[in-house]
């Protein structure tokens, strides 16, 4: 079964080499193939730990107020509750493990569905699904969390999320996308 997915908006691509039900819950991996501008905001996660490792080319990873460049064999990771991001700033695409502990199978499920919805032409430019309550969801499963004043946010999200619940929506998306 394929397990690389892509994301036609933001030009990358996710490989998952281990999930939640391969290691019991133990960790999830994944490898990322990142366009050259592309990477994701400002978050932190209360329930994992997120360790990056560069395969090829550099990626950028901001651990909270410090920038690191990763290059080939560099690895950083974010701890519980580390605000922290990804980008490709370097000119060219670059690879990178992801490795989150313990597992989280929310975490899969967002990537499979938030991708396949981008896939479907279901997605805004900036990669946020077009239904706002199948985004809350989606930002509710993958157990992240906004920093600072955007925080004020989560609770309409998480709110939202449960109306994605009451309608259905979850298993509607995880019918049609997650795959594995």
């Amino acid at each position: 079964m394929e397990r690389k997915i892509y994301n036609p908006i933001q030009k990358d691509y996710v490989t998952f080499i281990k999930t939640s039900d391969e290691t019991n819950g133990e960790y999830t991996l994944v490898e990322v193939e990142l366009a050259d501008g592309g990477g994701v905001g400002s978050h932190y996660h209360k329930t994992y730990s997120e360790s990056f490792n560069c395969v090829e080319g550099e990626v950028q990873i901001k651990l909270g107020k410090t920038i690191h460049t990763l290059k080939e064999n560099q690895s950083a990771t974010a701890d519980r509750n580390v605000i922290h991001f990804f980008r490709n700033r370097s000119g060219k695409p670059c690879k990178f493990r992801v490795e989150l502990r313990p597992a989280s199978r929310g975490f899969e499920q967002s990537l499979q569905i938030g991708y396949g919805l981008a896939q479907d032409g279901l997605c805004r430019s900036n990669g946020f699904p077009k239904d706002k309550l199948a985004l809350a969801w989606l930002f509710n499963i993958s157990e992240s969390n906004l920093p600072g004043w955007m925080s004020i946010f989560e609770f309409i999200l998480r709110k939202q999320s449960k109306k994605a619940v009451a309608k259905g929506i979850d298993k509607t998306l995880t019918e049609k996308y997650v795959k594995f």
